[in-house]
């Protein structure tokens, strides 16, 4: 595989990707990624600004009422449909986190994006699956379980140092209080 493939191009159209779109951040500083392995810059992108958080977070809420309301068959046909979409891009993925962390193009391609996509799909046959298990199998102190209880917009600011596998595995899961609508 050829590592220096046109990121510029894949990111043209900005870092951000805010209600099914890409689009460039809204603040006025830029930041610069770069190549740890070898010290050059690999593009650089403006950086989101709070009228990037607010149009995330106005488009979270738009997407909400239908999320919260589907079914968990559609929520996993969903994932699923998002797993495919990783698979499609996987040269593409493993690439941008090679060079973005300075890794072998090997440790991308076989473990960090299968990974991702492995997780992804894990958490898609996952959702149809929301037993609501009790009595103390999470902590022998208290009742613990799980519901099915939408309850809103959440946040999560994952740092850009950890490998894909790790953000995108904490954004996968079936709950509706974890998985993101933006």
């Amino acid at each position: 595989m050829d590592q220096r493939f046109d990121v510029t191009e894949r990111f043209a159209d900005g870092a951000q990707y805010i209600a099914g779109r890409p689009r460039e951040g809204g603040s006025e500083g830029t930041h610069a990624v770069v190549d740890p392995a070898t010290g050059e810059r690999v593009f650089s992108y403006r950086l989101a600004g709070a009228v990037d958080v607010d149009a995330a977070v106005a488009a979270a809420e738009a997407a909400f009422p239908e999320w919260a309301g589907a079914t968990p068959g559609e929520r996993s046909d969903a994932m699923h449909r998002f797993a495919a979409a990783l698979t499609q891009r996987a040269d593409d993925l493993a690439h941008a986190e090679s060079l973005q962390c300075g890794k072998p193009i090997k440790l991308s391609t076989e473990f960090d994006v299968p990974g991702s996509i492995d997780n992804t799909a894990f958490f898609a046959g996952a959702a149809r699956h929301l037993e609501g298990k009790a009595a103390g199998e999470y902590s022998g102190d208290h009742t613990s379980y799980v519901r099915r209880e939408p309850i809103g917009v959440i946040g999560s600011i994952a740092p850009g140092t950890t490998p894909s596998r790790w953000r995108r595995g904490r954004s996968s899961r079936p709950s509706p209080r974890a998985t993101p609508s933006c």
